[in-house]
């Protein structure tokens, strides 16, 4: 028997959702199972994301649930369709060689309509040049080996496909000073990277703002947020670095939470075009 594959975030999230579905009607996986006319091993495995769900099984549970707001049900079952369908993609051929959460990260860029982020001491990922995303994990503890060094510098350039996408998503990038005065990789490669920002905040689906000292303290100084829209808000999520990897956010308070942050922090940002001005200042610097 082949070995089934542990699912993907999105996967997870798809089964997410129908477990939130059900316990807003109040019922329990068993009743749940007596209503779907199966059993309670299969909602649970569902639920866990383990096993797939048709796009059709999604709308007839959502209907049992008493769901009927059909642009998330629609949402929904266009998730459950992709795991059905044969469909390749590019970070496919990363699996079983990078981590699961830096999978699911390129799959949350993916499939997002837009995408809101704030770095604080990088970097954006998607927009690092090739010699700044080097220099950064030539910095990583403990020493990557060669091959596994080569292997996530790949993927980290790849991922900025997202922005030549037929239907690209709109990226607002907030950036702190601190990100573009750090010299990772020395003063001439920080040179070029923020060279290639300004050359990528001309797109016209990227607008960068740069957070300056000035204005002192703001939201969530300690961590860099990515929130991702989904197709209906109900199913954006909010990703999270920390020391020992991503953590992924889809609760409706934690999403709530983190837009008013990225509200505020872009409040508080420099215009798009001060922001170009302020990183062009930093270039003539050095």
């Amino acid at each position: 028997m082949a070995v089934r594959k542990p699912p993907t975030e999105r996967q997870r999230r798809l089964g997410a959702e129908l477990r939130r579905m059900r316990e807003h009607v109040g019922l329990s996986p068993a009743e749940a199972a007596v209503m779907h006319r199966t059993d309670r091993t299969t909602v649970s495995n569902i639920e866990s994301g383990r096993f797939g769900v048709s796009p059709d099984r999604v709308r007839v549970w959502a209907a049992n649930y008493s769901c009927y707001d059909r642009d998330y049900i629609d949402a929904l079952a266009d998730m459950a369709r992709e795991r059905r369908a044969s469909t390749a993609y590019w970070w496919d051929e990363y699996r079983d060689m990078l981590a699961a959460p830096v999978l699911d990260l390129a799959e949350l860029e993916y499939h997002a309509t837009a995408l809101r982020t704030a770095q604080i001491t990088h970097m954006p990922g998607l927009l690092q040049h090739a010699d700044y995303a080097r220099a950064v994990f030539e910095e990583a503890v403990p020493p990557l080996v060669p091959d596994d060094f080569e292997r996530k510098l790949a993927f980290r350039l790849q991922r900025s496909c997202v922005l030549d996408r037929e239907q690209r998503p709109h990226c607002s990038f907030i950036i702190h000073e601190a990100a573009l005065r750090i010299q990772f990789g020395g003063r001439r490669v920080v040179k070029v990277q923020l060279k290639h920002l300004l050359e990528q905040s001309e797109r016209e689906n990227v607008s960068i703002r740069v957070l300056p000292f000035s204005v002192g303290g703001f939201p969530a100084a300690a961590s860099s947020t990515l929130y991702a829209c989904g197709p209906v808000p109900p199913l954006d999520t909010v990703q999270t670095d920390t020391p020992v990897g991503s953590s992924f956010l889809h609760a409706e308070t934690h999403l709530a939470n983190y837009r008013a942050i990225l509200d505020r922090m872009e409040q508080r940002a420099l215009a798009p075009a001060a922001s170009r001005d302020l990183i062009d200042g930093i270039v003539q610097q050095m």
